[in-house]
């Protein structure tokens, strides 16, 4: 037992998981969303913001919350364990109240301050407690340590899909909100073992009182501002691109001909997000400077979108082989690179900056994560809307002229991305501690 105390397995990379893996649910929106605005008498675009809000409050929450994650890990666990399993609840509750009273302004209101505002708060708390615990057990291996948590809410959607259909199909009347009250118990018993668990290696003592540590903007003076400008810029670009993509992933699956496999390929999309945050950055651990990852991940994916964008993939998918390849191998490395560009984003912070203040740093970084997710979607939504007309294939009303235009301008961002990263982003300090103690 007393092993167990001092098991970096034990104290940080299942604990990590537990959170991890609950949170990461909040991406399994799209297999709800049309019920929950059938059920309350909303369009499926009211309802849809939900989720933009959860992403924005999660960047938002890591941002001005990052100090609180530093100085308590145990604090911040159990916040995100009240927060995410309440508004989980709270967005059951309004769903409910919904069904009650159909076009419910409130009902919506509700949904948009459970699933927004509150998860959200659970998600950028629940984001950060176990990432530096994890690099400071991990230290030799940060990146395989990080990758393996964030593959974790990666692979959350994967493992929670399923469970979550099968429960929208046997639930009965009313499944849609009593399964927000099943889940809410399962992920707060989840959570909160995992709050139990996380604890920081015996010999790391947080540096105390106002002095002991400098201030946020003290150590990102430590290199040239642009520096850091440059490693968030790439953060959001990435991310947006992804969300891009990914939010119109199921509709261009449809203009390929190949609706029947559209829950098997969103399942080995999910595995390559998940494969690219462990993948990615346990690589990263190899290399002398962990943004080579980063510019990797964008030349594969501008080499991707440039072959879609040339070859018209999309708009001539159907029935073309070549066309079907290239198209499928876009959504699946777009998805890698994605779920890359969050595991390496503290591992590279702390090449950079240290350890010293990691959580709080990475936390600021993270806001772009929220001004991302409002961004892709409604980005990409947009250029369907105005762009190309609507057909029927094999039944499916879609746009593939829209969905090509998005390729154009998630095309120009990587390229915007790849600039960045080689122009912006200096070599990092990698091994040497700065403001570790």
């Amino acid at each position: 037992m007393k092993n167990l105390k001092n098991n970096k397995w034990f104290r940080a990379a299942i604990p990590a998981l537990l959170l991890h893996c609950s949170i990461g649910t909040v991406y399994c929106w799209s297999i709800f969303s049309q019920e929950i605005a059938d059920y309350i008498g909303h369009t499926k675009g009211a309802t849809e913001w939900a989720f933009s809000f959860a992403i924005f409050f999660l960047g938002m929450s890591a941002a001005f919350l990052g100090n609180v994650v530093e100085k308590d890990i145990h604090k911040s666990s159990l916040i995100a364990t009240i927060c995410f399993a309440g508004g989980m609840a709270g967005t059951g509750f309004f769903i409910w109240y919904g069904g009650q009273n159909p076009g419910s302004i409130v009902a919506l209101l509700g949904i948009y301050l459970c699933y927004g505002l509150i998860m959200g708060i659970g998600l950028g708390t629940g984001y950060l407690s176990p990432v530096k615990t994890l690099m400071l057990w991990f230290s030799d291996r940060k990146g395989l340590a990080t990758g393996l948590a964030v593959a974790g809410f990666g692979a959350a959607k994967a493992i929670a899909s399923p469970i979550m259909q099968s429960m929208l199909a046997n639930l009965g009347e009313g499944g849609i909100f009593k399964m927000f009250y099943i889940l809410a118990a399962a992920y707060f018993v989840l959570m909160f073992l995992g709050h139990l668990l996380l604890k920081k290696p015996e010999g790391w003592h947080e540096p105390q009182g106002k002095d002991a540590k400098p201030s946020i903007m003290q150590v990102l003076k430590t290199r040239p501002i642009s520096n850091y400008v440059g490693i968030w810029l790439m953060f959001f670009l990435n991310i947006t691109c992804g969300l891009a993509l990914i939010s119109q992933e199921k509709m261009i699956i449809k203009c390929l001909g190949l609706a029947g496999a559209v829950g098997i390929i969103s399942t080995v999309s999910a595995i390559f997000n998940a494969g690219g945050r462990l993948g990615f950055s346990a690589w990263a651990d190899k290399m002398k400077d962990r943004n080579t990852v980063y510019k990797m991940i964008f030349i594969i994916s501008i080499a991707l979108t440039a072959l879609v964008v040339v070859t018209g993939g999309i708009s001539n998918g159907n029935g073309n082989i070549l066309a079907i390849v290239l198209v499928l191998a876009l959504i699946f490395m777009v998805n890698a690179g994605y779920g890359g560009g969050f595991s390496n984003v503290p591992t590279l912070l702390s090449d950079h900056y240290g350890m010293g203040s990691i959580s709080a740093i990475h936390g600021i970084t993270l806001s772009a994560w929220g001004f991302a997710g409002l961004v892709g979607n409604q980005m990409a939504a947009l250029i369907v809307k105005h762009f190309g007309e609507e057909v029927v294939i094999d039944g499916n009303t879609v746009n593939p002229t829209g969905y090509q235009y998005v390729l154009y301008a998630t095309l120009a961002l990587y390229v915007i991305s790849l600039l960045v990263s080689l122009f912006l982003v200096k070599p990092s300090k990698a091994g040497e501690a700065v403001h570790d103690h």
